[in-house]
């Protein structure tokens, strides 16, 4: 039934222009799938789609379309009846008052008619919630909401898992969703739910890390794209392990990002499970005998546990190496140009093991940007030396201060982090009065607590780095 499921999906995410193979494509899985499975995949991707929508405006859409399947795929129904309930489906959504859940790009959909409105507005996708927001509750909270309506209890689940982990690929989150419920059902009829409860979430144990890591893998991958979560897979083990080459590294950073690009969207069943087990071993074979760490992170036999301990392995200690040399402008405008700033970018993030992720992404589009606009010019020599020296007085003390500041937020306990920023915000902001001192104070830490982490989410924190910047620059034009 799930690989059915997958087919469903597979075949409405291509945009199939035809009418009648959509409808018999939908009718066909309905029928295999019978309403209440096909109910099921109804909440989870639109919980997935709709991430930021309401558990009342999924259930609204999930009705509908349930019901337009249900009337429509009956046997003896009117050939016509999928198209009219599907044309009355985009005019709903489309109305002042709809039901459904909002989008921003909803108007310029509704501007089409048509078939050209139902396929933009089945393209439009909420963008992912900066961090999970679903709290597991206690064993005993889970059973009396099971007890008190089980379906019920099973659509509020799977709509807060479903859009808390809406980047998880879709094969990921079935499992997911499918092994909880049946916990859920087998403990609490259980005439000893804790032990069952405990035998459960240990059998669970390798699925729910795959969700977890999985969601965080992809939503890096849809903000960032294949060639940037390469760079960032590069950096991030840059700063783990500094004494280890680029040559070393770079083909295990392209390798994690081909794993984002063949499965984030794939619907085979255990794309993203095989592919990051093979990723770990690779890893594993190419680094544990140089540092303890990454040996410790890869004896375990659970390799997704493995793979989670690299992931969440806090940065090196900064080694003393001399200072990179950057790479000339003959090679940045040369045909391996983007290989070169690469390097360079990895020299520095190994240079500087607390350097964010979002500062480094910002760097590498900097750099790609710098190239763009110099490399097709008459003069790139001149251009790219007017424009290094500019980046350079601007960018050194902005990379100082985040350094600075994520090396504080991971060695420090809270309190004492605080306590040093804030003095050392008094010490720069010395006529700063107290309203505003209280301002960068909260700002910075928000951006520390939410963005010096390996889990920082990046389209989050991309904004938190341009506000930053504003603030170095002192709203004068910044390269950066």
């Amino acid at each position: 039934a799930v690989l059915a499921l997958l087919l469903l999906l597979a075949a409405a995410h291509a945009i199939h222009r035809g009418k009648a193979y959509v409808r018999e494509k939908v009718c066909q899985e309905y029928r295999m799938l019978g309403k209440e499975n096909f109910r099921t995949l109804t909440i989870v991707a639109n919980s997935r789609k709709y991430s930021n929508g309401t558990f009342e405006e999924i259930g609204h859409l999930v009705r509908e379309i349930v019901s337009l399947a249900e009337t429509c795929c009956a046997d003896g129904a009117d050939p016509s009846c999928y198209e009219a309930g599907s044309t009355a489906l985009s005019v709903k959504s489309c109305s002042a008052d709809s039901p459904f859940p909002p989008h921003p790009g909803t108007a310029e959909c509704c501007a089409h008619q048509g078939l050209e409105r139902k396929l933009c507005l089945a393209a439009l996708r909420h963008p992912p919630q900066p961090l999970p927001r679903y709290l597991q509750p206690s064993d005993k909270e889970l059973c009396q909401a099971f007890r008190q309506d089980p379906r019920e209890f099973a659509d509020r689940f799977l709509y807060e898992y479903a859009s808390s982990y809406s980047q998880a690929p879709l094969p990921v989150l079935l499992g997911s969703t499918r092994t909880f419920l049946s916990m859920v059902s087998t403990c609490c009829i259980s005439p000893a739910p804790t032990t069952c409860f405990l035998k459960e979430k240990l059998e669970r144990k390798t699925l729910s890390l795959l969700t977890l890591t999985s969601n965080r893998i992809c939503s890096r991958f849809s903000a960032y794209g294949k060639d940037k979560v390469s760079f960032s897979s590069l950096a991030s083990l840059a700063q783990k392990i500094p004494s280890a080459s680029f040559e070393d590294l770079l083909p295990l950073a392209e390798d994690a990002a081909e794993v984002s690009a063949q499965c984030c969207d794939s619907v085979a069943e255990d794309c993203m499970q095989n592919k990051l087990l093979e990723h770990t071993a690779k890893v594993c074979a190419a680094l544990s005998a140089r540092d303890g760490r990454f040996a410790d992170c890869c004896v375990g036999k659970n390799p997704m546990e493995n793979h989670f301990c690299i992931l969440a392995m806090p940065p090196a200690p900064a080694p003393e190496l001399p200072k990179a040399s950057e790479p000339t402008n003959k090679e940045l405008c040369g045909k391996d140009g983007a290989l070169h700033a690469t390097r360079f970018l990895f020299e520095l993030a190994r240079r500087h093991p607390s350097l964010p992720d979002a500062v480094l992404a910002k760097l590498y589009d900097s750099s790609g940007k710098l190239r763009g606009e110099c490399c097709s010019t008459k003069d790139p020599s001149a251009c790219l030396d007017s424009k290094r020296k500019r980046m350079v007085a601007e960018l050194l003390p902005f990379l100082e201060k985040a350094s600075q500041l994520c090396g504080q937020y991971n060695n420090l306990p809270f309190l004492e982090f605080k306590k040093r920023l804030r003095e050392s915000l008094t010490q720069a902001e010395p006529e700063a009065g107290p309203a505003r001192l209280e301002q960068l104070l909260e700002q910075r830490v928000s951006f520390a607590s939410t963005c010096c982490l390996p889990e920082a989410p990046p389209l989050l924190c991309a904004s938190k780095v341009s506000s930053e910047l504003a603030e170095v620059c002192r709203k004068e034009s910044c390269l950066l």
